[in-house]
C-alpha cells in the first residue's frame, strides 16, 4: 500500500466548524405567517388579509408609548423580525420617521414575505449591531423600540448597563424607551435594576399586558437639566402603572392596547377618508 495512503490514514478527522445561529423558518397557516427562530418560538405573525394588523399581544403593548409620545418625529427600532412594529408605525403615524437596526441580513431578506414596505424618505431598515449603533446616536429620537431577540432570547448586549446609557443619550428630552424582556429571563432583575439607575427611577410596566413578555417603560427627563428635572406628569402616570397590579388590573390594560391600536387606525381611517 503506498506511504501516501498511510499518512492519510493516521491524519486526526477535521473539526468541524462551530454552528452558527439557527436560520429563520417562515410558515404559513390559515391565513397567518409565522417568524421563527426555534420550533414553538413565535418572533412575529402577520394576518395575511391585512398586514398592518398588530396580530401578537406584546406588538399592541409597546404601541402604548403613545401615551406619553403622541406625535414622535423619530422612531428607532432594534429588531425588524417580521416587522410588525415597523409597518403599525409607518402606516399609522405618518407624522414619524422610522429606522429599524437589523443585525441578522437573512432576516431582512424576508422583507418582501411580510409585507415590509422598501425604504424611502420616512423608512429605512439598517443592517447594523444595535449594541454599537445606538452609541454613534445623540438626541436623535423620541422613542427606542428594543425588541431584539435571537434563538437564546435578549442577546446580553442589549441588556447591558452600557447599552441603556448609549439609548438614554440617544433619546431626546421627554423621550421614552421600551424594552421587551421575557418575564422568566434569567436577566429580568439586573435588566429592571440597569434600567432604573440609567433612567433615574423612571421606569415603570403594565401589570398583565402581554403574558409573559415585560415591556419595561423608561422616560428620559423632560427638560434639559437631566437629574434636576422633576417629573413630568406622563412620568407620574407611567410610575403609578407599577402599583396598580392584579387580574383586574391585567385586563385593563390589556383592553388599553387594544383602543390604542384601534384609535390609532380609526383616526388614520377618518384622515384618509377626507
Amino acid at each position: 500500500m503506498p506511504a501516501t495512503l498511510h499518512h492519510t490514514a493516521a491524519t486526526a478527522p477535521a473539526v468541524p466548524p462551530a454552528p452558527g445561529p439557527a436560520a429563520p423558518r417562515v410558515s404559513t397557516r390559515g391565513g397567518l405567517r409565522t417568524l421563527e427562530f426555534q420550533p414553538g418560538m413565535v418572533q412575529s405573525e402577520m394576518n395575511l388579509a391585512d398586514p398592518d394588523q398588530l396580530v401578537l399581544s406584546y406588538a399592541r403593548a409597546m404601541m402604548c408609548f403613545v401615551l406619553f409620545q403622541p406625535r414622535p418625529a423619530h422612531i428607532v427600532m432594534v429588531g425588524l423580525g417580521g416587522g410588525s412594529l415597523a409597518k403599525f408605525c409607518y402606516r399609522y403615524l405618518p407624522h414619524s420617521r422610522i429606522t429599524v437596526l437589523e443585525l441578522r441580513a437573512d432576516v431582512i431578506a424576508l422583507r418582501e414575505q411580510f409585507a415590509i414596505p422598501p425604504d424611502d424618505e420616512r423608512f429605512r431598515v439598517i443592517h447594523a449591531d444595535a449594541s454599537r449603533y445606538m452609541a454613534s446616536l445623540r438626541a436623535a429620537a423620541d422613542v427606542l423600540l428594543v425588541d431584539g431577540f435571537d434563538e437564546d432570547g435578549l442577546p446580553p448586549a442589549l441588556g447591558s448597563a452600557g447599552f441603556y446609557a448609549d439609548c438614554r443619550r440617544a433619546l431626546r428630552p421627554g423621550g421614552v424607551l421600551v424594552a421587551n424582556v421575557f418575564s422568566y429571563d434569567p436577566q429580568y432583575a439586573a435588566v429592571l435594576r440597569r434600567l432604573r439607575a440609567c433612567f433615574q427611577q423612571r421606569v415603570g410596566s403594565f401589570h398583565g399586558i402581554a403574558g409573559n413578555n415585560r415591556l419595561l417603560f423608561a422616560i428620559k427627563p423632560g427638560a434639559a437639566s437631566g437629574a434636576a428635572a422633576a417629573p413630568t406628569r406622563a412620568q407620574r402616570a407611567l410610575l403609578r402603572a407599577a402599583h396598580r397590579r392584579g387580574p383586574a388590573w391585567g385586563l385593563a390594560h390589556r383592553l388599553l392596547a387594544h383602543w390604542i391600536v384601534f384609535r390609532l387606525r380609526w383616526l388614520k381611517a377618518g384622515h384618509s377618508s377626507k
